[in-house]
């Protein structure tokens, strides 16, 4: 349990300052003498196809020496890895206990450094790889690559106030309903399109949507709803997507935290008309920053490119042209007819896309989500076990029925009569080097950012307010090992129970 069997793995929350010898320099000139030699030599090649050569995964026309120095390149890199990011002893008290990072190994930085030496850079074969096989994983039709998850909610809300949505699309006043114990950007996307939010509380100890509520939160004006999985928990999508059906409102599933969560045996993502995730370091894989926005529905997926890319009508991959086959043939708004497709303009979007180094990574770590899954049960499993004696005094974290989580962490309550508020107990723990973080906002109503922003709220949000204050988790990332749980379980216990510190005695 404390490694991934047959790789040489590192879990990282920021690469550490790192203090070359000669050999690391060395091998840093090669890399950038290579690359830069077979970066000029294309571009100065008129008759290269590279963008068609990259679809077909292949680079053609590289001279034979060019393509030996690029596989020992590719070798060094894992030689590098392993000299640069050994694996460290953990001392309890001593060494840092992070509550998410991200599990890197050396294939990691090859498809990097691979995707670099392809002098591409923006979104290219990786990207387009990706996108396929992340769609085939989560079991929908189409995955469009973003440069993070937040960007992936700001595409995915505002997809829907496209006019080619007819009398569907969401239009500034119109309502939609969420949750009120979540994180910020699942909800500005609705503010940014100048919709009304309307807040409803959460259930205990699921930390999901109370499904009780959106009775009470339907209007007149409600017209979507967008809600997360807390935590890699699943909020009951089965119950919520019967209530957006009947109702014939739009349902936005923000996955960032629940990549590879299920309920009934169906994965998250599928059951909306529009997923988000995110590839951010601290989430289930990494490109360092990414997100993709989900869907099953062919014209969605048009519109989620189009506010990704510019806002622009023509739907051509980059480095393409000319895939509608009547490029200079469209007459659209008030535009003389023949005006290039390319730049003609049918939202007002935004440029949104990510690296193709991005990509690489992503389709790298990609290959190991199913371990990662695992890992995150498994850790999961092994902190509730040990903390179940204390579950008189703190509210332990419990899966909605049906669902089977791919947990992003693990979620306490300090119950109201425990000996000790929720920010004692984080200061132990913080104390003890265990890495803590709140359930992201608490209540966003009590956030200053939504002062002075238009929204309704349904009922006194109790819960809510529970989680701002009583509410913390730690972490269950694959990176964690048995030792590390542990010292977790063992600083908590200690700290409920009013034990003396662990703290190791510290010499003058």
């Amino acid at each position: 349990m404390d490694s991934i069997p047959g790789r040489r793995a590192r879990w990282m929350m920021a690469c550490p300052t790192l203090h070359f010898v000669n050999r690391n320099n060395l091998i840093n000139n090669l890399i950038v003498n290579a690359a830069a030699a077979h970066c000029w030599a294309q571009s100065t090649d008129s008759s290269w196809d590279f963008q068609g050569k990259l679809e077909r995964g292949l680079i053609l026309g590289m001279s034979q020496r060019a393509a030996e120095l690029r596989q020992r390149i590719l070798e060094l890199t894992a030689e590098y890895f392993a000299e640069a990011f050994p694996e460290s002893k953990f001392t309890p008290g001593e060494s840092v206990v992070p509550v998410s990072g991200k599990v890197i190994d050396a294939a990691d930085l090859q498809a990097v450094v691979d995707s670099a030496m392809d002098c591409w850079f923006t979104t290219g074969r990786f990207a387009k790889e990706f996108e396929r096989k992340l769609a085939r994983f989560v079991g929908v039709r189409s995955a469009s690559l973003v440069n993070s998850g937040s960007s992936a909610n700001l595409v995915a809300v505002s997809a829907l106030t496209s006019p080619k949505l007819g009398e569907r699309r969401l239009k500034p006043g119109d309502e939609v309903i969420t949750v009120a114990a979540g994180f910020p950007t699942t909800v500005n996307p609705i503010i940014q399109n100048r919709l009304v939010p309307v807040f409803v509380d959460v259930s205990l100890p699921t930390y999901e949507v109370d499904i009780a509520e959106l009775h009470k939160a339907l209007s007149p004006k409600t017209r979507a709803i967008v809600i997360a999985h807390t935590l890699g928990n699943v909020f009951n999508v089965e119950a919520v997507a019967a209530f957006a059906k009947q109702h014939q409102l739009w349902l936005i599933e923000d996955c960032c935290d629940a990549l590879g969560s299920t309920l009934n045996g169906r994965m998250v993502g599928t059951f909306g008309d529009i997923a988000t995730i995110s590839f951010y370091p601290a989430h289930h894989i990494t490109m360092g920053e990414g997100g993709a926005v989900l869907t099953d529905k062919p014209a969605l997926q048009v519109l989620i490119e189009s506010f990704r890319d510019w806002g622009r009508d023509c739907w051509c991959e980059p480095g393409k042209d000319n895939t509608c086959g009547k490029r200079f043939e469209w007459q659209l708004g008030d535009l003389p007819s023949g005006y290039d497709h390319k730049y003609t303009y049918s939202h007002i979007g935004y440029n949104l896309k990510a690296t193709d180094m991005q990509a690489a990574l992503g389709l790298s770590q990609l290959d190991k989500l199913p371990h990662f899954i695992e890992r995150r049960k498994e850790n999961f499993r092994y902190l509730r076990r040990a903390l179940e004696p204390l579950a008189d005094l703190l509210l332990l974290p419990e899966a909605t029925p049906g669902a089977d989580p791919s947990w992003f962490g693990f979620p306490i309550g300090v119950r109201e009569d425990s000996p000790l508020t929720r920010d004692e107990l984080i200061r132990r723990l913080e104390d003890n080097k265990i890495g803590t973080r709140l359930l992201f906002a608490g209540n966003l109503v009590r956030q200053p950012a939504y002062a002075d922003t238009e929204y309704r709220v349904v009922g006194d949000l109790a819960n809510s307010d529970f989680v701002m204050r009583n509410v913390f988790w730690v972490g269950v990332f694959p990176g964690l090992t048995t030792s590390m749980l542990d010292h977790i379980a063992q600083v908590l216990t200690d700290a409920t129970l009013r034990k003396p510190s662990v703290l190791p005695v510290l010499q003058p």
